[in-house]
């Protein structure tokens, strides 16, 4: 089962904040990358997000989701890295749009049958 990682706080005594740079999304072998507040000072975690063998990923804490923090030698090629896929995660996504918007055929199909939906409303 997928963990959604920005609901990743712990340990709640470390953890001030979570913003995540890169998420794979509810797929088999899904992980992350975050940068964080963590001891009042910015961090690097990781974290594999779960599936139907470990349903609240690892690294775990008392049977609660949590964040592997790397050393800061490592934190920022990471971090590096983790935004150069999240850049070409959403080309990608907004490549798959401009040709889906580009199918005239497809558009055209899609627009009769969300018409055909509104009378179904009444």
């Amino acid at each position: 089962m997928y963990q959604d990682p920005c609901k990743v706080l712990s340990p709640k005594n470390r953890v001030r904040s979570v913003d995540v740079v890169f998420d794979m999304g509810p797929v088999d072998g899904s992980w992350s990358v975050a940068e964080i507040d963590w001891d009042d000072s910015k961090a690097v975690g990781i974290r594999y997000n779960g599936d139907s063998n470990s349903h609240i990923g690892l690294p775990q804490s008392r049977g609660n989701p949590a964040w592997f923090i790397l050393p800061g030698e490592l934190g920022s090629a990471v971090l590096a890295a983790a935004k150069d896929l999240n850049r070409a995660k959403h080309a990608s996504l907004e490549d798959g749009y401009r040709m889906m918007a580009a199918d005239r055929e497809r558009e055209e199909e899609a627009d009769e049958w969300t018409e055909g939906l509104i009378g179904d409303a009444y």
